[in-house]
């Protein structure tokens, strides 16, 4: 299998969604700024999307995604069958019981998260919009049940592909529903509440065409006897087993997340909306690396454990790793010498001013600090996932969720805002360092030959190119160049270019040669 081109595949799609979201972005950005609505709607919207990564894309999928590769494995299709039945039957009760719970606890929800929001008036309409977008968690949990069974048949298309739908639900919702709930007297911000749940019908629907193809549809028990066979199930006894650090693990990271929400709404308005539209800037390379990478390597990682492949595990990761560095070294030079342009061109409009596009730039700055960390986790935690070993990284990540609040205690005070994004990235960057160690001391990570020259190139390519964005982010006044949009549009994707020019040309004149990443397992 050509482990590139899957992960490209996975990079372009997840491209198309990361350019939708940025539309999306764009058209928020536009017409609310960053207000206390805008805090309300991030805040509502982060409630279901917390969950979602705790139980879902997070603790499930880690413990569901390698046990279905040993499965198929070791026990053939039917088995394989019947484990995904049981796991789809209990994980839709569950995910019905979850969402009747959560509408009736939304104030209460709200309340925990964000009580700043109650001193800037924005708190009844994020109660309102966390009722309205709970129910979210259900479809996208049952999305990633899809995605797991898709990705482990190696279908990595559709699950790459299907955030693109969200995205132009919240698009046609923005366009469209806005100006009419403007005009009915509804509040607008709700129409975005309403663009999101579409979107997790419409994610959810365009799964089970590619589940039907490859023979393997989850067929969910709907009496109460279905759900107790279900639960007796022993692959679901071994996944809820393996779930259970899981959580605390991928909990750490929310926890976190909620405590940063929590000083964001009381450092004033607007402060969660910037980390917000950074947070957008910042999840184009964790994602389209990052998430690719970890998409792919995890079913691969897990059948060579499987398998009893040492040399092999060993093999993919060092891969991965140095992919990783390839890719995001070059977008954390970028976010951190060339913000303000990015920022400018992609938000600066109607209603979000020029105090706006500095509070963001100071954001995304932060986060880019900490964006090799935050892309190498993507990484190297499968590394420990695919061996069954959840509680090592659960542990990294208690220490460094602690480690996170005395780095806030230190930089709140000094940066405001943007010292909770720091502090996220000096969290990822400890973490990533401490896992990778960790992979290493067990034999699981050894390093190829090559290591030394490797980084020494990326390293002086990178410093070319960021020569070049230091001096376009100096010489050009873009927050001044809002009033000639398609020309400040056109300089920033000129300079990129000419940065990916350098950066790779550079590279190519010292002997790098990308083919050597095409490698096949």
């Amino acid at each position: 299998m050509n482990l590139l081109r899957a992960a490209s595949v996975v990079s372009l799609l997840t491209l198309a969604s990361r350019v939708t979201g940025l539309v999306r972005e764009q058209m928020v950005a536009a017409a609310f700024g960053a207000s206390a609505m805008t805090d309300a709607f991030n805040v509502a919207f982060r409630i279901p999307n917390l969950l979602r990564r705790l139980f879902a894309e997070g603790a499930f999928s880690q413990a569901f995604v390698p046990l279905l590769a040993e499965s198929r494995t070791r026990d053939g299709e039917p088995a394989t069958r019947a484990l995904i039945d049981a796991v789809a039957t209990v994980l839709a009760w569950s995910l019905l019981a979850l969402s009747l719970l959560g509408v009736a606890a939304a104030p209460a929800l709200v309340w925990l998260m964000a009580q700043g929001l109650q001193k800037t008036g924005g708190f009844d309409t994020a109660v309102v919009l966390t009722r309205l977008m709970f129910p979210y968690i259900g479809f996208m949990s049952m999305v990633a049940l899809s995605a797991g069974i898709l990705n482990t048949w190696k279908r990595f298309a559709v699950p790459a592909a299907t955030p693109v739908l969200l995205n132009l639900a919240f698009i046609a919702a923005a366009a469209w529903l806005v100006p009419r709930f403007r005009a009915w007297g509804i509040e607008p911000i709700y129409a975005l509440g309403v663009g999101v749940m579409v979107g997790g019908v419409l994610q959810l629907a365009v799964q089970i065409p590619a589940l039907q193809r490859i023979g393997v549809l989850p067929r969910i028990g709907l009496g109460l006897t279905a759900l107790r066979a279900a639960w007796s199930h022993p692959g679901l006894k071994r996944m809820l087993g393996r779930m259970a650090p899981a959580v605390l693990g991928v909990s750490v990271a929310q926890i976190s997340l909620l405590i940063n929400t929590q000083i964001a709404t009381q450092i004033g308005v607007g402060a969660v909306s910037w980390l917000s539209y950074a947070d957008r800037l910042m999840e184009f390379p964790t994602a389209l690396l990052g998430v690719a990478l970890g998409v792919v390597l995890l079913p691969q990682l897990s059948a060579a454990q499987a398998g009893d492949q040492p040399d092999r595990y060993a093999q993919l990761l060092d891969w991965g790793l140095r992919l990783v560095l390839l890719l995001a070294l070059p977008c954390a030079v970028a976010l951190l010498v060339f913000p303000e342009p990015l920022v400018a061109v992609l938000y600066h409009r109607g209603a979000f001013g020029a105090v706006d596009v500095q509070q963001t730039v100071n954001a995304l700055m932060g986060y880019g600090a900490g964006l090799l960390g935050l892309v190498a986790l993507k990484v190297l935690a499968p590394g420990f996932y695919a061996r069954g070993d959840i509680r090592t990284p659960v542990r990294i990540a208690v220490v460094v969720l602690v480690l996170t609040q005395g780095f806030n205690l230190l930089f709140v005070p000094r940066f405001g805002h943007a010292g909770l994004a720091l502090a996220i990235g000096c969290g990822a960057l400890v973490n990533a360092l401490w896992l990778l160690w960790g992979l290493h001391r067990r034999g699981s990570w050894r390093p190829q030959p090559g290591w030394g020259p490797f980084g020494l190139k990326l390293l002086f390519a990178a410093a070319l190119m960021g020569l070049l964005l230091a001096w376009a982010a100096q010489t050009v006044d873009w927050v001044a160049l809002g009033r000639e949009e398609w020309k400040r549009a056109g300089l920033l994707a000129a300079v990129l270019a000419g940065a990916a020019l350098i950066y790779f040309s550079a590279l190519a004149a010292l002997g790098l040669r990308l083919r050597q990443f095409t490698r096949r397992f």
